[in-house]
């Protein structure tokens, strides 16, 4: 077995690479299926908002002065309160720590992703929110004030897929 492999099962090798299990068994979601997105019968999780229509909101949120931006339990749990609060599904949580510090991560959701790069020593997380469907990504915001302990939390906005698709065409 190749070393690349290792990660796949959850093995961080000595990279200090750690994989949280979170397998629903024999309820796993159905194998994804391509349809046209234009499909009348398709389910879509676009979301449409004041007259427009997009695929989903990307939060860009700069966590300052924060704290535990070292510890990956820390942000694990931040990333599955986040999951719940925004009521998001999450199929896989990755995060590695680097040495001397920081923590890179990745919650990956049904819904899209939440990720993060830390710098804890400036007090400094960057954190990527992006969901689509019912989610609500702006709930994650008080989650990651409470998780690092600071009110100085930064948000951009950016709607992905803005205007490709009109609201007619998805319906």
């Amino acid at each position: 077995m190749k070393d690349a492999n290792l990660f796949q099962l959850g093995i961080g090798l000595e990279t200090g690479a750690h994989a949280e299990d979170t397998s629903r068994g024999t309820n796993a979601a159905p194998a994804a299926f391509v349809r046209d997105v234009f499909d009348e019968n398709r389910d879509d999780h676009f979301i449409r908002r004041e007259g427009r229509v997009f695929a989903g909101t990307h939060l860009i949120i700069e966590v300052v002065n924060g704290h535990g931006l070292d510890d990956e339990g820390r942000i694990q749990k931040a990333f599955r309160d986040c999951v719940d609060e925004c009521g998001a599904t999450l199929l896989h949580i990755h995060t590695h720590k680097f040495s001397p510090q920081g923590v890179s991560g990745v919650a990956v959701l049904a819904e899209s992703h939440i990720s993060v790069h830390t710098w804890p020593e400036i007090g400094y997380g960057a954190f990527d929110v992006f969901m689509c469907g019912d989610a609500e990504p702006w709930r994650a915001v008080g989650v990651l004030k409470a998780a690092f302990g600071t009110e100085d939390v930064r948000v951009k906005e950016l709607l992905r897929g803005d205007g490709l698709v009109t609201d007619e065409a998805a319906a």
